[in-house]
């Protein structure tokens, strides 16, 4: 098991050049479709909060983990077709191309959910 990560850059810069250069370009998208979210560690992985947990976002070694909930994978599935998914998860092989614009739109309807939910 790795050691206890205290940050994103240390947990991103824990991995090999080509798996650093994916999990920044997902966290600078993730970084821009909630401007004011707060970027943290959750469960000992990257992930942004805005009126609660929005995505997590987690490398291994034939993929990259996009975690937005089961509801947004649900919502998304058509656009999520040609990726292994799971109940809360997206997997990424990591000899792609990772698809930015539709991380950029899962994270911003999770901004949506999380607003409306606070205002429900």
């Amino acid at each position: 098991m790795k050691k206890k990560v205290k940050s994103v850059d240390e947990y991103i810069h824990s991995f090999p050049i080509d798996i650093q250069n994916k999990l920044e370009k997902i966290r600078q998208t993730t970084k821009i479709a909630p401007p004011n979210s707060k970027e943290v560690i959750s469960y000992q992985i990257p992930a942004f909060k805005l009126n609660g947990m929005l995505v997590w976002y987690a490398a291994f070694k034939n993929h990259i983990g996009f975690y937005p909930t089961a509801r947004a994978i649900e919502i998304f599935k058509k656009e999520l077709k040609k990726y292994e998914t799971s109940k809360g998860t997206i997997k990424f092989p990591n000899d792609n191309k990772i698809p930015l614009t539709l991380i950029s739109k899962i994270t911003k309807y999770r901004v949506k959910e999380n607003i409306k939910n606070i205002s429900d």
